[in-house]
């Protein structure tokens, strides 16, 4: 009896310094930890190669904006007559991604509202994105955006859209004044619900006594009036600009002048604005692109705890913005495609398991396609409208399908996956918590 008493003892006092050594382990895991994240906040405080990097971003106006003089003055002269309380026509500013349009819009919009103060005008210019979700996918949300960039308030839903209208007109007509609704993106909102409430704002001065209504429309469809009804083209575009797109000569320019506010002396190496404004002009003179290369380029080095961007940075930050828009493209596609580029990756992987190095082609995914779809309970597409969906995969470059001949069974894709690893496993990760599989 004494010895298992003794031995229980020994036992108890055995776990006991294994728990203390187990709890001090734990602790100097904890602060090694604490010490490793100190030593990384410290060597971003101290060690910044950026003055301001909010220069680099795409909310940021500054005071000059090079190689858009021309379109600046246009678009001032024709806003002009707001000064004298006369309405504005109605301007649709046109061009690709990265042109400026909306750059120079905020840049004059700024200008604008000082001199109207200056002049004691009453003057507003409310700004809509039509591309925010939840803000302008309805008629209705836009009024309510617009009513509360005004100061009112209202609920998200449960009104009738005609009393919102009456509201909207109540609280801009109790005195002369002119009132400049400036709704970017403005396409994104006509697909979504159609040209419908276009027509019906540029009708409100009809319903006005004492305020003038103007509209100033921004799009990055170079065909988007073409879609609309003559009737709402006629009255949206009384005027129209176009904002050619930027050569990389004028990149440079940009660049240059923004990186020298955005980051501290002699952190650029020769050649890397050079290497910033070739990539953006390659596809189509966005300028935004090339700020957001040069500015993700600094974080990346940050990161690496350098203190020079070199060219390799620039390399690097272009494959961090594809694989971005990639991941976000995905997040937008349908539930159908997600299943279907699911379907594909389960694939992919399996082959990898196994070792094997085969092609898949369509029958294989629509096999798999199908039982996903019982899995989330939802109901299946045909194959054919799969292999449609493969193709639109296959131009927006995610994977890479090659029709063959299979002679008298007919023809099918040969699919491969041209995505670097990391980022597939990404979308995988990302395709699984958005289906709830």
């Amino acid at each position: 009896m004494e010895k298992n008493k003794e031995a229980t003892k020994r036992e108890k006092a055995e776990k006991a310094e294994k728990g203390e050594k187990g709890e001090r382990g734990e602790k100097d895991y904890g602060k090694k930890n604490d010490e490793q994240i100190e030593k990384i906040f410290n060597s971003f405080i101290s060690q910044t190669i950026f003055k301001d990097k909010m220069i680099l971003q795409n909310q940021y106006t500054p005071e000059t904006i090079p190689h858009r003089e021309k379109q600046i003055s246009q678009i001032a002269a024709m806003i002009a007559p707001s000064l004298r309380l006369e309405r504005p026509s109605n301007l649709f500013i046109y061009g690709l991604t990265g042109t400026g349009k909306t750059l120079v819009v905020h840049y004059i919009k700024k200008q604008l509202m000082k001199k109207a103060e200056a002049q004691n005008i009453s003057l507003i210019m409310p700004y809509v994105n039509c591309k925010m979700k939840k803000v302008a996918d309805t008629e209705y949300r836009i009024l309510v955006e617009l009513i509360k960039k005004l100061g009112g308030k209202v609920p998200m839903t449960g009104l009738p859209t005609d009393q919102l209208y009456h509201k909207f007109i109540g609280m801009i007509d109790d005195k002369k004044q002119i009132i400049i609704l400036i709704l970017d993106e403005i396409d994104q909102a006509v697909k979504k619900m159609g040209d419908e409430f276009l027509y019906n704002l540029t009708r409100l001065n009809t319903e006005l006594n004492k305020a003038q209504i103007s509209i100033i429309g921004i799009s990055n469809d170079l065909k988007f009036l073409d879609s609309l009804d003559p009737r709402v083209r006629s009255s949206l575009s009384e005027e129209e600009i176009l904002f050619p797109t930027y050569n990389a000569l004028q990149i440079q320019d940009i660049l240059k002048e923004r990186a020298k506010e955005a980051f501290k002396e002699n952190v650029i190496e020769d050649g890397v604005i050079a290497k910033c404004a070739a990539y953006a002009a390659r596809g189509h003179g966005d300028a935004r692109r090339a700020l957001d290369l040069l500015r993700i380029a600094g974080e990346l080095v940050e990161r690496d705890s350098k203190s020079k961007i070199i060219q390799d940075y620039i390399d690097k930050a272009q494959e961090k913005i594809e694989s971005d828009k990639i991941l976000v493209a995905i997040e937008a596609h349908p539930k159908q495609f997600q299943l279907t580029l699911l379907a594909i990756i389960e694939l992919i992987k399996k082959n990898t398991r196994e070792r094997r190095n085969e092609p898949l082609f369509t029958g294989d995914i629509f096999n798999l396609y199908r039982e996903l779809c019982k899995r989330v309970k939802t109901d299946c597409l045909t194959q054919r409208r799969i292999s449609d969906i493969i193709a639109q995969f296959d131009m927006q470059g995610v994977i890479n399908a090659k029709v063959i001949s299979k002679g008298r069974y007919g023809r099918t894709r040969e699919i491969r996956i041209d995505l670097p690893s990391p980022l597939v496993d990404k979308i995988h990760s990302n395709l699984i918590s958005s289906l709830g599989i």
